[in-house]
């Protein structure tokens, strides 16, 4: 079964917020304070969403900071695991049996 493509929260905020909006990056810098090399950043995944980020969004777009935050959770652990998962398949699952 193929794999699918680990989505970064920035293709996320292009695709189903600014686009499906009509909402350029500069207006949603403009409008939340936040920068707009911060913004242009995130779109092309090269930046994190962080805490200050997913408040500025969530209450701009009515959603709540932890979807931002949890899109960015999500793809994080994903990176992780591929990068180290040579390394994870190692560790033992802890067993209390004797």
């Amino acid at each position: 079964m193929a794999k699918l493509k680990n989505i970064h929260p920035g293709e996320v905020l292009k695709e189903e917020f600014l686009k499906e909006l009509a909402i350029s990056a500069y207006r949603l810098a403009k409008d939340t304070g936040i920068p707009q090399t911060r913004i242009s950043e995130i779109i092309k995944g090269k930046r994190r969403i962080t805490a200050d980020t997913a408040l500025r969004l969530s209450k701009y777009f009515g959603t709540t900071p932890k979807f931002w935050l949890g899109l960015q959770d999500d793809f994080d652990i994903e990176e992780e695991n591929k990068t180290k998962e040579k390394e994870f398949s190692l560790i033992k699952h802890h067993s209390t049996a004797a």
